[in-house]
């Protein structure tokens, strides 16, 4: 039952008023000035007030105004009897009442008709505005939560990337040495690479970027990663890369792992031989530097056309071979380190990526870390799209 207070120093009115409302059904309780109707107002919070206008000590235009500077009565509808404001020439009187915080105006003598309808007027905005207001503080409550668990998921994707750098290898040292460079994106991608001695004369090196972004793409690079390390792919010579590529793809075809497929570059370099082979399933070329202590450096682009891992069950993965000349430089890498949003939108691409590498090699030594200086697109954006794998090997 909506809740009426008139507050009027008229005994007449407020008694008439009062019987009227209640015979409407309303809950109606009066007050015979200002203050009382304030002290009243503040008790009950009715829906609705009529006020009347002159009144003596305290009128209904200073009523209305302390009405409305109390945010419990923010929703309550205003209507201020008088009979000023309804000639011509007292619009100015009407305009103060609205500037006091008036919602509706009834004329003296009252119409009881007129003033019903008002009243149910008055009463649908109000009930309009309680449940606005409480709508406001549902979508408030769940904001609150979905900040709250928007905090949870970033931080326990923040862990799943911590976790996933400790799964990346340490440099190697020694005949071969190695350098890493990992800049995980925004979101928690799909990147893994190791290097590693399969015997003392055969080094493994990969590099693997999973489709997609989360947790899923994420937990398929360690799993694959898991499994190469721990060299679980049954009947696979791991020193033959077509081998290993035709095993990963047998034991990870998309429709079995959420539809997410792999793009890897698998090589293996034979100390003794200076010889790399390598096999490519749809991953970005990897860059053999040759002749890379001096200023005639050649760069062989190691692709390849074959299908990534997971695609069709029966693939014949290729292999090629290389000789490694003395001082000889690898680079392999994930498409993050060159498919990077510029300012003026475009993508900086793989032709630029090269040019750059090329260049910064002519020092001695190339740090992957002054080299990332050298990219000034990765100063553009606070969080990268994807993310940023590139290894470095030196033959020696």
């Amino acid at each position: 039952m909506f809740k009426i207070l008139v507050i009027d120093d008229d005994p007449i009115v407020r008694t008439v008023l009062k019987k009227t409302l209640q015979n409407q059904g309303y809950d109606t309780s009066v007050a015979k000035n200002g203050e009382e109707g304030i002290r009243q107002a503040q008790l009950l919070r009715p829906a609705l007030i009529i006020c009347d206008w002159m009144m003596s000590q305290l009128d209904g235009l200073e009523v209305c105004r302390r009405i409305r500077t109390d945010p419990e009565l923010a929703t309550t509808f205003f209507i201020l009897l008088t009979a000023r404001g309804a000639a011509r020439g007292e619009e100015e009187d009407r305009v103060r009442g609205l500037d006091a915080g008036a919602d509706e105006f009834i004329s003296k003598p009252i119409e009881m008709n007129e003033l019903k309808a008002r009243v149910r007027a008055g009463l649908r905005l109000h009930q309009l505005n309680q449940d606005l207001q409480s709508q406001k503080e549902v979508l408030e409550t769940l904001n609150q939560d979905l900040q709250t668990q928007k905090q949870i998921l970033e931080a326990e994707l923040a862990e799943a990337a911590d976790y996933v750098r400790s799964l990346l290898p340490s440099p190697l040292i020694g005949a071969v040495t190695t350098e890493n460079l990992f800049i995980p994106s925004a979101q928690l991608g799909g990147d893994c690479f190791d290097h590693y001695w399969i015997d003392e004369d055969n080094l493994a090196i990969y590099l693997l970027d999973v489709s997609g972004h989360g947790v899923g793409s994420a937990l398929l690079s360690v799993s694959v990663l898991n499994v190469l390390r721990s060299q679980s792919l049954p009947n696979t010579n791991f020193c033959q890369p077509s081998e290993v590529l035709k095993a990963l793809n047998h034991a990870f075809q998309m429709t079995k792992h959420g539809d997410k497929y792999f793009t890897i570059w698998y090589g293996v370099y034979h100390r003794l031989k200076r010889q790399l082979i390598y096999a490519n399933a749809g991953h970005p070329p990897a860059l053999l530097l040759s002749n890379a202590s001096t200023t005639n450096i050649r760069v062989k682009q190691l692709s390849s056309l074959d299908l990534p891992i997971g695609f069709l069950p029966d693939v014949q993965f290729e292999e090629a071979i290389f000789q490694i000349e003395e001082n000889g430089i690898l680079y392999i890498f994930s498409d993050g380190v060159y498919e990077i949003n510029q300012s003026d939108g475009k993508i900086w691409g793989i032709d630029a990526f090269i040019d750059l590498l090329t260049k910064h090699s002519l020092k001695d030594p190339c740090i992957l870390n002054q080299l990332l200086a050298k990219i000034p697109i990765l100063n553009y954006q606070d969080n990268l799209d994807d993310d940023f794998s590139l290894v470095k090997v030196n033959f020696g």
